[in-house]
């Protein structure tokens, strides 16, 4: 039976304006018996959001129906947006603007050297689907937030109307998206009748906010354990609070959340973002030849591995279930494939 709270968070979500683009929602939550038994801990289920259906799928897929629709709804015929050469966002952004007949340019930058060249993984995948691709020379993200205001100068000069997505007052509809995750998970759980203690993920900022949110504002006794993908990200716990509150706002939900009340852990990055870690390529075939799931190796991987120690040093309940929110990346698998099978 569907709650007060539970018909709110969906009449609120269904006042934005959106464009259908994920194939399968609600994703499935899975148990992962064998795993479960492999780790000798409590029992493990898995919210495979990884089968979302877009260009194989991942949690980006949620956000751009709402990014997406909010650019259209602007005027937009162009979008131009950055991350790292091997970013599971720019892959999915591709594949929606591609399904949308949007012009799509990214600005990307070079985590190893072999970025610069290979064109494998995700970048492969973007330029099949049709983005104009641009890769600067450093991994800097202050290079790479220049160069893509120039290339959108370029574009609004040459007539375009131009959308940057993921900027500050609109960044809040990525994390509003997993809201709505948030409540499938909190209703498939009542369904399996179970009751989790965490959800772990892999998340920097809107994936994690959303989900603090969605379940802020069910009440639910489930806490989120986040692991950042990056070193030195001093300010993402007040980022996320503060993604989720203006979530909160535009939604109309009577919902604050406080920076110390997010648990976001960055020790399991290893030597800097985008390089595997002996434990994440662990936790890659461990999960593979357990479940027939694939993780990726710069994000779900290391909170994976994350969760493997935590239940090895007894820091989770035994007796309480734990889900894993399945973000995506398979893909990167093909880029990183001697780290994958030999490191």
């Amino acid at each position: 039976m569907t709650s007060e709270t539970e018909q709110q968070l969906v009449e609120s979500i269904a006042r934005l304006p959106r464009i259908p683009l994920a194939s399968v929602r609600p994703t499935p939550l899975e148990h992962l018996k064998r795993l479960s038994e492999s780790l000798s801990g409590p029992p493990i289920y898995i919210k495979r959001d990884d089968l979302t259906g877009l260009a194989v799928g991942g949690n980006k897929t949620r956000m751009f129906e709402f990014s997406l629709a909010d650019a259209l709804s602007k005027g937009a015929d162009t979008i131009v947006a950055g991350s790292a050469v091997q970013s599971n966002y720019c892959r999915q952004l591709a594949a929606a603007c591609a399904k949308l007949g949007l012009e799509l340019h990214l600005v990307l930058r070079p985590v190893r050297a072999v970025d610069k060249m290979d064109q494998q993984g995700n970048n492969l995948l973007q330029r099949l689907l049709g983005a104009h691709v641009s890769i600067i020379e450093e991994f800097d993200h202050a290079s790479q937030k220049h160069a893509i205001e120039q290339k959108i100068e370029k574009l609004r000069k040459e007539g375009k109307s131009v959308y940057w997505p993921r900027q500050e007052d609109t960044v809040d509809l990525d994390a509003i998206a997993y809201a709505e995750s948030a409540l499938e998970i909190y209703q498939q759980c009542r369904t399996l009748n179970i009751s989790p203690s965490y959800i772990y993920m892999a998340a920097l900022d809107t994936t994690q906010a959303g989900v603090e949110l969605g379940l802020a504002h069910l009440n639910s006794e489930i806490k989120v354990r986040g692991f950042c993908p990056l070193n030195n990200v001093t300010h993402r716990h007040h980022d996320i609070a503060s993604m989720a509150n203006n979530g909160a706002k535009r939604l109309g939900l009577n919902v604050e959340i406080k920076p110390d009340q997010i648990s976001n852990d960055d020790g399991y990055v290893g030597e800097r973002y985008g390089i595997p870690t002996a434990e994440g390529l662990a936790a890659i075939r461990t999960v593979a030849r357990t479940e027939g799931i694939l993780l990726d190796p710069v994000y779900t991987s290391k909170a994976m591995a994350a969760l493997f120690e935590h239940i090895k040093t007894g820091e989770v309940d035994h007796d309480k279930p734990i889900i894993f929110l399945h973000t995506g990346g398979s893909p990167a698998l093909f880029a990183y494939a001697e780290d994958v099978l030999y490191g």
